[in-house]
């Protein structure tokens, strides 16, 4: 099972991209949003990832955080729900977007998707109503006034703190920096865009 790649990103397509990791390079299908934050080819990236297995295919599907993966997870637990299904609606709305349109009922914006009719989008915010507020924390993990609140292992923010760290940043600071730099992309940015923006926050 691979949960997680680390690498270089070495090309990308209109819902893939391959990651190259010590010289081999991994086929991950992504959302449009993951694919934005990967950034451009030579960049270093991190990709957590769901492996699909049936008897005619093996797939990697990748996402930017931990937090997009569980809602794939979700997603595609639902009746109709297929992999291509759960990354349109994924490229069409944030985490946090969707967990609000499933904890409302709001069907009309999960059928924003493209390939998503109102019956399954209605299919979708009935059977994840009650489930959507387990994922709450991975909606928000940024708290007032920059500080780091809740920030799910594996995210993004995650991954951007223990960057810091690494790098021989306290963690107070580097969770502030990092809490400024998702107030400054949004909440969905890339672990990528978190840490070249937090290092800045942080020197300063």
């Amino acid at each position: 099972m691979i949960a997680k790649l680390t690498g270089i990103l070495d090309d990308t397509g209109p819902d893939w991209a391959v990651i190259d990791v010590g010289g081999v390079g991994y086929l991950v299908q992504c959302s449009a949003k993951t694919l934005t934050h990967l950034g451009i080819r030579g960049d270093a990236v991190v990709v957590h990832t769901e492996m699909q297995v049936s008897e005619t295919d093996q797939r990697l599907i990748g996402f930017t955080s931990a937090g997009e993966r569980a809602w794939f997870r979700l997603l595609t637990a639902v009746q109709g729900v297929g992999s291509k299904v759960a990354l349109a609606i994924l490229s069409a709305l944030a985490i946090e977007e969707l967990q609000r349109a499933c904890a409302h009922g709001d069907a009309a914006m999960v059928a924003r998707a493209n390939g998503v009719g109102p019956k399954l989008a209605s299919r979708i915010v009935n059977e994840l109503k009650d489930k959507a507020g387990g994922l709450a924390g991975y909606a928000s993990p940024v708290g007032m006034g920059g500080d780091v609140g809740y920030v799910p292992p594996g995210s993004a923010s995650a991954d951007a703190i223990s960057a810091l760290q690494n790098l021989g940043f306290k963690p107070l600071v580097a969770s502030n920096a990092v809490g400024k730099a998702v107030e400054e992309l949004g909440e969905d940015a890339g672990l990528n865009d978190l840490v070249r923006v937090a290092l800045k926050r942080a020197a300063g």
